[in-house]
């Protein structure tokens, strides 16, 4: 396990830290009017992520919570059978950090929780999901922070950087 000084030990169970909830939109600038300008959200991080196939960006609100923004990159179908379902977009996922996401992973498939998703090979960004059908209709992200500053992955300055990013 990696030391991840930021989360302090929970009891028993899971160790999982709320981070963000998820919203796709077909295009993310769409999202932009309501979240930013209406409900004041700054620009934290963001990029394209190429190996799947989006592009996203994060915001954050007076309190601490944050949204991630995401659309598809062109070309991409990553986000194809959501939209299916979604037309317009919607909640996306919920992303909660956890300490050790093997030791997360088998105490879920353990519970009964269908996993989807994995991703284990960067020592920068390990994920997996719970499947919207063990999850109650939510598709939950588990994801292992960078010991060394989460989320580790690419960012621009700005959101238009951001939106420009992979395009």
């Amino acid at each position: 396990m990696r030391p991840v000084a930021s989360l302090p030990k929970l009891p028993d169970g899971i160790h999982a830290y709320f981070d963000h909830a998820a919203h796709a939109a077909p295009s993310a600038r769409d999202l932009l009017p309501l979240y930013q300008d209406i409900l004041g959200g700054r620009f934290v991080y963001g990029g394209a992520n190429p190996r799947v196939g989006y592009r996203a960006f994060v915001l954050e609100y007076a309190g601490g919570g944050k949204i991630e923004l995401m659309e598809p990159l062109p070309g991409s179908s990553f986000l194809d059978s959501f939209f299916a379902r979604n037309p317009r977009g919607g909640l996306h996922h919920l992303t909660f950090k956890v300490r050790d996401l093997r030791q997360t992973m088998a105490r879920a498939r353990d519970a009964g929780y269908a996993l989807i998703g994995a991703y284990l090979d960067d020592e920068h960004w390990r994920e997996v999901f719970v499947h919207p059908r063990s999850g109650n209709g939510a598709l939950i992200q588990f994801v292992e922070p960078d010991p060394f500053g989460y989320p580790g992955r690419g960012s621009g300055g700005s959101v238009e950087e951001v939106l420009q990013d992979g395009a």
